[in-house]
């Protein structure tokens, strides 16, 4: 049985906000590097102190942490607040590349790692589905 993804036990393996804000860093830094992520780098502002704010409180509450999200920025459908993006497939899987080189910096173990790269694919799919309806693109 997985013992992650109940209550706040994913927020605790990562760290807490400390440790989320670590892999926030990371995750930015990989997507600032790395070539297969300059598409979705360029859909972001030159500034990610933002973004990286609003990725460190979603993925809080997504952890099972704090729900601080809402007292900032207030209410989200993250796939509604990417439908003004055109995102490919080739995008999704950009992002979670550069997610798992943020995990890979980690000293997570490699079972919270997987648990992590699975659970965030539906997210991010969920993106490029509602990108694809939005727009009217396929891949």
């Amino acid at each position: 049985m997985n013992k992650y993804g109940f209550e706040d036990t994913t927020y605790q393996a990562v760290g807490g906000y400390d440790g989320l804000v670590k892999l926030v860093d990371d995750f930015y830094e990989a997507m600032d590097t790395l070539p297969e992520a300059k598409r979705i780098r360029d859909m972001h502002p030159e500034s990610l102190e933002v973004a990286k704010d609003k990725l460190v409180y979603f993925l809080s509450g997504w952890m099972g942490g704090p729900r601080i999200y809402g007292e900032k920025y207030g209410g989200i459908s993250i796939p509604m607040a990417h439908q003004h993006l055109k995102i490919t497939a080739e995008d999704v899987q950009a992002w979670l590349t550069c997610m798992q080189a943020a995990l890979d910096k980690s000293n997570y173990p490699q079972d919270l790692k997987d648990y992590l790269m699975e659970q965030l694919a539906f997210p991010a799919n969920r993106i490029h589905q509602v990108s694809q309806m939005q727009h009217g693109h396929t891949d």
